[in-house]
């Protein structure tokens, strides 16, 4: 388990909810436009708020942004989007609560040299502490996280030039950054492996987190596929790098990049987190594909029960075939409808059935009305999504 750092009112890590994050994409010089869409973003249940800061007056216009925020009763943690520029980082972490920085362009610089001795290796090492110093003090001061967010395509010439454009760049580079950050005694960390190339992005996470480990450091970890594409590609491609690491008991927070509107990204992270058992955020549906063998409208008594019990959050419903599938294959279900003839359903209470051979025009609403009954006898708690997602 990683350690727990705050991030504003938002813990992340410690055993912790995954957060779910995404970044706007207004002019940050546009208050209103940025303060609407983080306003949408938080409704679809975005819990950390990134924003690009290119410059110092970007920077400084993320206080503004948070004013206004505030002044309409919305507390989300906002994150400084930091590339090229430490200024712009500085003024940033004294306004937000997290600033990301990307170590392959913060304080490196690229002077096109390809070759590096080792002094001159250790040198630059040498200079980026000191770059750093400032922030860091900074974030100190004001108790301001930072993610150090490695990038698979902006590594360092000067990363390059010893572990070329690989994974183990990737962990190399978000490594130093750690031991300089422990050096100066700060630890309000989040670190990430970024890549468009999901096995890139699953290869240099694990190989981070088994490095970091070794060297006796915990800290929280985030995840995302990055320039992930839209649509049903970047949906998939999220679900397998993001599933993939949280399935290893790998990821404090997520964000799905979609080539879409932010709004879009928070579902499919959820789905991604309800998937895997790491945030249950929905009702759970197990239902089979089908076959010959079904002999009612399995996929039209799907989408019926689902419309009726999708407040449900938790409980786990299976929709079943025939009972060559059901009851067996959905043994994990707390509840089943079952075909069990033509035009005949059965339903069940985890394995043990409850009523037998129903009618299927009367299936359905049966169904849900023993479930209501059966959760306000046994107080199973059962929650609104909209209420069960910033837990």
């Amino acid at each position: 388990m990683s350690r727990q750092i705050h991030i504003g009112n938002l813990t992340l890590g410690g055993g912790a909810p995954v957060r779910v994050q995404s970044m706007t994409n207004t002019d940050t010089l546009d208050t209103s436009a940025t303060v609407q869409q983080a306003l949408r973003m938080v409704e679809a249940g975005c819990e950390l708020v990134r924003i690009t800061a290119p410059d110092v007056r970007a920077a400084e216009n993320l206080g503004r942004i948070k004013e206004e925020l505030l002044r309409r009763g919305c507390e989300v943690p906002l994150v400084a989007d930091i590339h090229f520029n430490p200024k712009a980082a500085e003024v940033a972490a004294t306004l937000v609560e997290k600033v990301r920085v990307n170590p392959g362009n913060y304080t490196d610089r690229n002077t096109g040299k390809l070759d590096f001795t080792d002094q001159e290796y250790n040198d630059e090492l040498k200079r980026i502490g000191e770059r750093m110093a400032s922030l860091i003090d900074i974030c100190k001061r004001h108790h301001t996280a930072m993610r150090i967010g490695t990038n698979h395509g902006s590594l360092s010439q000067r990363i390059m030039s010893r572990y070329g454009n690989t994974p183990e760049g990737m962990a190399q580079s978000a490594l130093e950054f750690a031991q300089v950050c422990r050096a100066q005694d700060y630890h309000d960390l989040v670190f990430s492996m970024k890549a468009s190339n999901v096995k890139v992005m699953v290869d240099s996470t694990r190989l981070f987190v088994h490095k970091m480990h070794a060297l006796g450091m915990d800290y929280p970890i985030h995840l995302g596929v990055t320039e992930a594409g839209d649509g049903i590609q970047g949906r998939l491609k999220s679900a397998a790098g993001i599933g993939a690491l949280l399935l290893d008991g790998i990821g404090d927070t997520i964000r799905v990049s979609l080539t879409e509107d932010p709004e879009a990204e928070m579902p499919v992270a959820y789905d991604i987190l309800q998937a895997v058992g790491a945030r249950i955020t929905q009702t759970e549906y197990i239902a089979c594909p089908s076959c010959g063998r079904t002999q009612y409208d399995i996929q039209r008594a799907l989408r019926e029960i689902k419309a009726k019990t999708s407040h449900l959050v938790g409980v786990k419903i299976g929709v079943m075939g025939c009972i060559v599938n059901g009851p067996g294959e959905m043994a994990d279900a707390d509840y089943g409808y079952v075909g069990s003839g033509a035009g005949k359903i059965t339903l069940y209470k985890g394995r043990t059935v409850v009523k037998r051979d129903i009618d299927q025009r009367d299936a359905v609403d049966q169904l849900v009305a023993f479930i209501e009954q059966d959760l306000r006898t046994t107080g199973a708690a059962a929650h609104d999504k909209g209420n069960n997602i910033n837990s």
